[in-house]
C-alpha cells in the first residue's frame, strides 16, 4: 500500500519568507519550510509535495489536482484567505471528495488587523491551525496523518 500523499500549498508572498516581516513570519525561508514539511511528512508516513505560488489561478488548479489525484491538502492561502471565493470553492471540492484539508497560518490572524479576522476558507476546511510559526505545518501534517489512517 502506498503512503498517503499531501499537497502542502502556499499562497501569495510566502515565497518571501525570511525577508518579509520576519517579526511576524519568522526568519525561516520557503526552502526551510519545504524541507521541514517533507521531513515531518516522512516521519508520519506521508509523501509531501510542497509548493508556493503568488497566482490565484495556479492555486485553484493545484486544489483541483488534489481532488483528481486523491491527495490531502495543507493550505496556507495567505491573503487569499480573506477574499478568494475561487480558492474557497476549490477547497470545498477537496473536502467534498472526502479528503482532509487543513488551513494553516504562521501567525494567528485573529490577533492581527481586523481584515484578517475573516477566513472564507475556514468554513469548508476540515480544520485550521494558526499561530505556531512553522510548527503550524507540523500540527497540520499530524492531523492529516491521523485522518488518513
Amino acid at each position: 500500500m502506498s503512503s498517503p500523499r499531501v499537497l502542502v500549498l502556499n499562497g501569495p508572498n510566502l515565497g518571501r519568507l525570511g525577508t518579509r516581516e520576519p517579526e511576524v513570519y519568522g526568519h525561516e525561508t520557503i526552502e526551510d519550510l519545504a524541507a521541514r514539511c517533507r521531513a515531518v511528512a516522512d516521519e508520519l508516513g506521508l509523501v509531501a509535495d510542497v509548493r508556493q505560488t503568488d497566482d490565484e489561478a495556479t492555486l485553484v488548479g493545484w486544489l483541483h489536482e488534489a481532488v483528481d489525484t486523491r491527495s490531502h491538502v495543507v493550505l496556507n492561502p495567505a491573503a487569499f484567505t480573506h477574499y478568494s471565493y475561487a480558492v474557497r470553492d476549490a477547497c470545498a471540492q477537496v473536502t467534498s471528495a472526502g479528503l482532509t484539508l487543513v488551513e494553516v497560518h504562521l501567525s494567528n490572524p485573529a490577533t492581527r488587523e481586523t481584515f484578517r479576522h475573516t477566513s472564507v476558507v475556514a468554513g469548508v476546511s476540515t480544520g485550521t491551525v494558526a499561530g505556531f510559526g512553522l510548527g503550524s505545518y507540523d500540527l497540520a501534517l499530524r492531523a492529516v496523518a491521523a485522518r488518513a489512517r
